[in-house]
């Protein structure tokens, strides 16, 4: 158990530190310093965990306690009034997070591919969510097999944290998207559901409920098409 959650967090902690150094760095770049003025565009997850305590540390691990799997969040600081001056830098910046999540689940997804060409690994007897592969020649203790396991939760989770994260309800980043290329006469209501906590909050509700549906199929062409394709 101690080392199973050892894998998933370390592969969690990654995954959100990289998504939010995307919206740092997207926003430098666009023209708003305020998260490269924090500190916030690095690689390095101290000053996330610092931000984002609970996101990132308790609520992942109660969830992986609960039901093996981990959950949470963080956030980097921006400029408001950039994003009003700059709506498609604002969308720029809040589609990078989950376009960095797709590019990292691509990447896990193509090196498991290779694996499995060379047959260092292969498709495991009974495929779980976090265990898709064997490694040939080692046992399910190996550090190869935690390795990967670690490619296995990197392609389900980052596609996860992707898909998630484009339902436009604040603080997704979705909203931000929307709030940038919407029509203007679109832009009172987006304001509201970003000021309105329960607005946001039964978005969100919504959102989780109906998720499944949405993310199943995808998940199961990405593990089908990985797997058997």
């Amino acid at each position: 158990m101690i080392a199973h959650l050892v894998v998933w967090y370390v592969v969690f902690l990654f995954s959100v530190t990289f998504h939010e150094y995307a919206h740092a760095r997207t926003a430098a770049l666009l023209g708003d310093k305020t998260a490269y003025l924090g500190g916030f565009t690095t690689l390095d997850p101290i000053p996330h965990l610092k931000r984002s305590p609970f996101g990132l540390i308790i609520i992942p691990i109660y969830t992986f306690i609960e039901a093996h799997w981990m959950m949470g969040w963080a956030s980097v600081p921006f400029d408001p009034r950039w994003g009003k001056r700059r709506p498609l830098a604002q969308a720029a910046m809040s589609a990078a997070g989950p376009l960095a999540n797709f590019a990292l689940c691509a990447l896990a997804w193509g090196i498991m591919k290779v694996l499995l060409v060379m047959h260092v690994v292969r498709v495991a007897a009974q495929p779980t969510y976090d265990h898709w592969v064997d490694v040939v020649g080692h046992g399910s203790r190996s550090p190869l097999a935690a390795g990967a396991m670690a490619l296995t939760i990197l392609i389900d989770l980052n596609l996860i944290l992707g898909l998630f994260n484009l339902m436009p309800v604040p603080p997704l980043d979705g909203a931000g998207i929307l709030e940038g290329v919407a029509p203007k006469r679109l832009g009172p209501l987006v304001e509201r559901l970003r000021e309105s906590t329960i607005l946001g909050l039964a978005g969100l509700i919504v959102w989780w409920y109906y998720f499944g549906h949405v993310s199943s199929p995808i998940r199961n062409w990405v593990a089908t098409t990985l797997l058997y394709g």
